[in-house]
């Protein structure tokens, strides 16, 4: 790291990533209807190489509960469906040879619960994940401080600014938690 600034911008950065990983995390999360990010996700084997859902089929909500799986290439309709039962998202694919249809159980009180525990613990490594980026990012500032290649007022400044950028990430965090959580325990 040469300057003060580099090392704001790469905090900056990782730190936005972990929260688009946490969006992308908990839009894989089921709530009580139909989502494509459910699924789009998911790896399945095709022609020896790892695919995307989401590149190998049109994924449609004809109904709020009703998820339909139009693969592009219908050889690979047995390989969804065993990606999609291997993922373990609670729902059972009903394939009739032409598309796969994801009919959306109705949520219990307890299984509402849990998702909601799992979306705390996702919410807990990504705010782990900003505590991370914070130590490393204040360590290098206080080593450019050391090197001579700022002052202890910058080196200052500096820290409170990686403060304020994890004050701000973790808000964010905290609301994706809140509409995540909202949208779960909705029946």
């Amino acid at each position: 790291m040469e300057s003060l600034d580099d090392v704001l911008l790469e905090a900056d950065d990782k730190m936005s990533k972990s929260v688009d990983h946490l969006k992308e995390q908990l839009a894989g999360l089921r709530s009580g209807k139909a989502s494509p990010s459910l699924v789009e996700n998911i790896s399945i084997e095709y022609y020896g190489a790892q695919t995307r859902l989401r590149q190998l089929a049109g994924i449609s909500i004809p109904e709020p509960r009703l998820l339909v799986i139009n693969a592009y290439d219908p050889t690979s309709l047995a390989a969804i469906e065993k990606a999609i039962l291997a993922a373990n998202i609670g729902i059972t694919p009903i394939n009739d040879g032409r598309v796969i249809r994801l009919p959306m159980p109705e949520l219990s009180e307890e299984r509402r619960k849990d998702l909601v525990k799992v979306a705390h613990r996702m919410v807990e490594e990504a705010k782990v994940a900003l505590r991370n980026v914070r130590r490393d990012s204040n360590e290098e500032i206080k080593n450019l401080q050391k090197g001579g290649k700022m002052t202890e007022d910058e080196r200052d400044e500096g820290l409170k600014e990686i403060q304020k950028y994890t004050d701000d990430f973790t808000k964010k965090i905290d609301d994706l938690l809140a509409a995540k959580e909202k949208d779960i325990m909705a029946v």
